[in-house]
């Protein structure tokens, strides 16, 4: 089992997994839908299981591209702790139990399981074709809100979708500065990324102004869902550690780039989260 949380990196859960509980209850205790333990449960576990699905799939499709990395060379797949069969079998039994769960939820979210599936598992060929892969990441973790939503709503509404647009510009604007750390090897191996193609000061531009489009979105949420002094909070201090990260990165000094990519945007999701928590649990 620790071999399996090492493969997908479990402790990564914690960028999208806030988000999908704020769409969780956004729709119970803004909208006022009915709360369950059981979809709650369950929401928790599709989460689980897609992302588990999503990162084993990126492992097992990037496994030879990995062993010719120093940085990945170290992964479970190139150095033999998990085989190929093993890795494969888990995205497969990953994917089922998603899928499993949503039919136990509801119809919208079991016919959406396959789509919400092309596109995380999709996105590990698409550093192959497009430097835009980044932006692809960013729409899978983005189902996060949305999904949680429909799960106990059934519906769309705008602000959900909106939670959903704050993720997609979060998720690929760290995700640029993340692979900061990989552009000289995708450009030997032609592989296609931001920095890649633009080089570092260009893409921690295009990773600023996602970041800048994010903070902008979390500000207007507040206003449109008319949330309280706790949610501005917990948006003021999500923005400032947007801004806090591209403090430690530079063009000509990555050795923090993990700070600014985990560490920073973990913080940044879960005080978001548990602040917008406690104001929808408060306000009015």
């Amino acid at each position: 089992m620790k071999k399996f949380l090492s493969l997908v990196k479990f402790s990564h859960t914690i960028f999208a997994l806030p988000f999908a509980i704020i769409g969780f209850f956004l729709a119970v205790k803004v909208h006022e839908y009915s709360f369950s333990w059981q979809k709650f449960l369950l929401v928790l576990g599709c989460m689980v299981t897609a992302r588990n699905a999503a990162m084993g799939f990126n492992r097992y499709i990037d496994r030879a591209i990995d062993a010719k990395n120093p940085r990945t060379v170290i992964r479970e797949l190139p150095a033999g702790v998990i085989s190929e069969r093993q890795a494969l079998l888990f995205v497969i039994a990953n994917a089922v139990v998603f899928i499993l769960f949503t039919f136990f939820i509801n119809r919208i979210c079991f016919y959406l399981s396959p789509i919400a599936l092309l596109v995380i598992l999709g996105y590990s060929y698409t550093k192959r074709f497009t430097a835009l892969c980044h932006l692809i990441l960013g729409v899978g973790l983005a189902l996060a809100p949305i999904g949680a939503y429909l799960a106990v709503s059934g519906k769309f509404q705008l602000l959900p979708i909106l939670f959903s647009c704050i993720v997609f510009t979060w998720v690929s604007g760290f995700d640029i500065i993340y692979a900061l750390q990989d552009k000289n090897f995708d450009q030997t191996n032609n592989l296609h990324s931001i920095p890649s193609y633009f080089g570092e000061k260009k893409a921690l531009l295009i990773s600023t102004i996602l970041h800048i489009i994010s903070a902008s979105i979390t500000i207007y949420i507040g206003f449109y869902g008319g949330f309280g002094i706790y949610y501005f909070l917990g948006a003021a201090i999500f923005c400032v550690l947007l801004v806090y990260q591209h403090t430690l990165v530079k063009p000509n000094d990555l050795s923090k780039v993990n700070l600014a990519f985990f560490t920073t945007n973990g913080i940044a999701s879960v005080i978001f989260a548990a602040l917008f928590l406690i104001d929808v649990f408060t306000h009015g």
